[in-house]
């Protein structure tokens, strides 16, 4: 008796686009299955439930595509293709979304990288000293002027915090509407390494903007700097690779026998980079 009982149930059918041309892609991936409302008696309803028919629905291309690069299911069509999978006696109460659109293009596509949004944050005293992705950038699929406007592309929302080692996640890239890509996931390898305070000393004081035959000589001549960073950045690091400058356009107008000099490269990695000195005497010399 129960069984013979009218009910509404919400069964989800799965969309396929059929009799797409050869040279066509279809760039949406917003809408796979719709979610319909149906109503009939109970012993009918948990046939459509858990039964083997198969209750997906095909969208011909060729009948609703348009010349814009877009197409659109109203409604009325959904719930007639819709009704042709189901049994005489069913009723569709409500279909969600109410229609359909779709994109598509005929193979306009460029690469563009992969960066990551959300919160990635290891354990105090750590740091990511290395984000690596696989694959670093994806195939993107759209009109041609959402390929102009985008340059990069996100993953989904990521948030983790207190690790310390390697961490490496799977994840799906963030959906743009019209927008395929491939492939659609990535995997992000966070690289961490133990925050450390260090110094490198003997950085020699560089002359900038100096007049052809005038030499800076200051005093002292090599200065040492203090900074944060990675103990496996630290072991790599040398003087070469920062670079200490004292601007003569700037102290050329001044009466004071000692300049500025500034920090102006620092490795990517380095943190909280300072000078042990920030002024020195110095002397211009003729060549």
């Amino acid at each position: 008796m129960t069984l013979d009982v009218q009910y509404e149930q919400e069964i989800k059918i799965p969309v396929r686009y059929v009799n797409v041309p050869q040279n066509a892609v279809i760039t949406s991936n917003e809408v796979d299955t719709l979610r319909v409302v149906v109503g009939d008696k109970g012993i009918t309803l948990l046939g459509l439930l858990y039964g083997n028919s198969n209750n997906s629905i095909d969208i011909d291309f060729e009948n609703f595509a348009r010349s814009n690069g877009t197409g659109v299911i109203s409604n009325i069509d959904l719930q007639k293709l819709i009704g042709k999978t189901l049994p005489a006696s069913s009723r569709i109460v409500s279909v969600k979304p109410e229609k359909l659109v779709f994109y598509y293009n005929y193979g306009e596509k460029k690469k563009v990288p992969v960066r990551i949004q959300g919160q990635v944050i290891p354990e105090p005293l750590y740091f990511i000293s290395e984000t690596k992705y696989l694959p670093d950038s994806v195939t993107i699929y759209a009109s041609r002027k959402k390929l102009e406007n985008i340059s990069v592309v996100y993953t989904e929302e990521l948030h983790y915090e207190n690790f310390h080692d390697t961490l490496t996640i799977e994840t799906n890239l963030a959906r743009l509407s019209g927008v395929k890509m491939v492939p659609n996931k990535v995997s992000v390898c966070f690289i961490t390494d133990v925050l450390t305070e260090e110094s490198i000393d003997n950085i020699p004081i560089v002359g900038i903007n100096m007049p052809e035959g005038k030499v800076l000589r200051t005093f002292p001549a090599k200065v040492s700097i203090t900074f944060v960073t990675g103990m496996k950045e630290f072991q790599s690091l040398t003087p070469d690779d920062f670079l200490v400058v004292a601007d003569y356009e700037e102290f050329s107008h001044s009466e004071s026998t000692k300049c500025n000099i500034y920090l102006k490269k620092v490795p990517t990695a380095i943190q909280q980079a300072k000078l042990s000195v920030n002024l020195v005497d110095y002397l211009i010399e003729d060549q």
